[in-house]
């Protein structure tokens, strides 16, 4: 059971009473409830349109949002300038139709060009500043001078060595404040005692924020008609989908592979709502987040699953792909025993990072991937559409 956000955030979860300590001029701590929007049956609160000031525009007075585990940051006019922790955050940002973030954990990471698919949609991340340079530095939260800094903040403190409580008190006074849930992996063990957020839920939260809950709801109701699509293309019987592998594999001759298996998180969004069969969960191959393990290709045979999903590769097109990590795999001695590998079915495995534009993009190729679906699932334009704010 997930924790109920309208309580009080613990120094269990590290942050203490309201959230993060000392806002800026543009946001700040006013302790209390949560933000009282009412939790959905379908996952989707903060999704009603209603926040505590109402309404689904800006507002002309301070407006409050609560998010586990900074609790309710109150603000004082809509941010402008913002700091994303990583793609997901940043396309939800883009779905919003805000300007997109001045900085991400790492640009290579934030696949812009799923974006070329939707009308009037793109995003330069070329623009965008590295949180992460051999380092976090604090210096360079100053430099960037956020309104908002979309970011759990105990991934920063549980991850890199350096940053406390009194370091995210110090940005969150003097900078901006943070906002933001790690929710891509739920392979963290300091995430353990507080609640994770849906896409759907997150997004929504963030839609708040910015004042554009009109462009939540709107996407949100996209989605719900994309789920109705998939669910026809899902065989009913379990036997019949597809046993999966996950893998990142590194370079384009790849000898060994860093293992994960479909869990929640935003990361595996589209495996799970297409209900594929993982094919390493019933073996003894761990997960890359608790042994920072690889599997080699001998490994592999012995599972050999149907399909194999590479991570790692997607800056590279369809094409370059097969012609280079496939074309690989076909000539390697081991790897082209693989079932995966002899029948054709080696592909990208889609981001680490996904939003609600990038999740229907990866989710349709990842239908047609493993279901050989062609048809499209979802109206590109419509999107463009409603990032725009043409509802």
């Amino acid at each position: 059971m997930v924790a109920d956000e309208s309580k009080t955030v613990t120094r269990r979860r590290l942050l203490t009473g309201c959230g993060v300590a000392g806002a800026s001029l543009l946001a700040g701590c006013t302790g209390g409830n949560g933000d009282g929007s009412k939790q959905t049956t379908d996952g989707k609160n903060g999704g009603t349109g209603t926040s505590e000031t109402g309404g689904t525009t800006a507002q002309s007075g301070p407006y409050s949002v609560s998010m586990e585990p900074v609790g309710k940051v109150e603000f004082e006019s809509v941010p402008k300038k913002w700091v994303a922790n990583n793609g997901s955050w940043a396309d939800m940002g883009v779905a919003l139709g805000v300007e997109p973030p001045k900085a991400v954990w790492l640009t290579s990471r934030y696949h812009t060009q799923y974006y070329d698919e939707i009308p009037g949609v793109s995003v330069d991340a070329s623009k965008m500043t590295d949180l992460y340079q051999d380092g976090v530095s604090k210096e360079l939260f100053y430099e960037l001078s956020a309104d908002v800094h979309v970011i759990d903040p105990n991934f920063l403190m549980n991850r890199f060595k350096g940053w406390k409580q009194s370091d995210v008190d110090e940005i969150s006074k003097r900078v901006g404040p943070f906002f933001g849930n790690s929710i891509f992996s739920h392979g963290y063990q300091w995430h353990k005692d507080y609640r994770y957020y849906s896409l759907y839920e997150a997004f929504g939260k963030l839609a708040k924020v910015f004042q554009r809950t009109d462009r939540y709801k709107a996407l949100a109701s996209l989605h719900d008609e994309f789920q109705t699509k998939l669910g026809s293309v899902v065989p009913s019987k379990k036997q019949k989908r597809p046993e999966v592998a996950i893998l990142w594999a590194s370079g384009n001759e790849p000898k060994s592979f860093s293992p994960y298996l479909i869990s929640e998180g935003t990361s595996f969004k589209q495996w799970r709502d297409l209900k594929v069969r993982d094919a390493l969960a019933n073996t003894s191959v761990r997960d890359f987040h608790s042994n920072r393990g690889e599997v080699d290709f001998e490994t592999l045979l012995e599972i050999d699953p149907d399909v194999l999903l590479l991570r790692g590769h997607e800056q590279q097109t369809k094409k370059e792909f097969q012609n280079t990590v496939v074309s690989f795999m076909e000539s390697h001695t081991v790897g082209s025993k693989l079932t995966a590998v002899k029948n054709g079915d080696v592909y990208r495995g889609g981001p680490l990072y996904q939003g609600p534009i990038t999740n229907l993009v990866v989710t349709e190729r990842a239908a047609e991937q493993v279901y050989d679906v062609s048809k499209s699932l979802f109206d590109r334009k419509r999107v463009g559409d409603i990032v725009k704010g043409n509802l």
